[in-house]
């Protein structure tokens, strides 16, 4: 069971083009925001659709093939773990921010259109 501790598995659509920033080091991140959706039913029987938004956070070559590869509207599949990070704003407030800390990623389908 060890190894179901902190997995997240999602399938969604970008919601923007990836992020990407090199730092002094040399390694590579990408931001990206990813949607998922659920359809269900309201109290009156009509169709709902419920969607989700998610931070993903991705390291090293991953992330460069992000920053190729990927734009707004892909579907992809993420593997990946849930973290916390505590920030403080311009004004000086504490924020807490939850982001999935990508392991792996599948590209689903081509670009959506607009």
């Amino acid at each position: 069971m060890k190894a179901l501790n902190n997995r997240v598995q999602l399938i969604g659509h970008l919601g923007a083009d990836p992020e990407v920033k090199t730092f002094e080091n040399g390694s590579v991140m990408a931001r990206l925001s990813l949607a998922t959706s659920e359809r269900s039913k309201g109290k009156k029987g009509e169709n709902a659709i419920r969607t989700q938004w998610h931070q993903l956070i991705v390291w090293g070559k991953l992330a460069e093939i992000c920053g190729k590869y990927l734009q707004k509207g892909r579907e992809v599949a993420i593997e990946g773990r849930i973290a916390y990070r505590i920030f403080t704003d311009t004004e000086g407030n504490s924020r807490l921010v939850t982001e999935i800390t990508v392991n792996d990623l599948l590209m689903i389908s081509g670009r959506q259109a607009s």
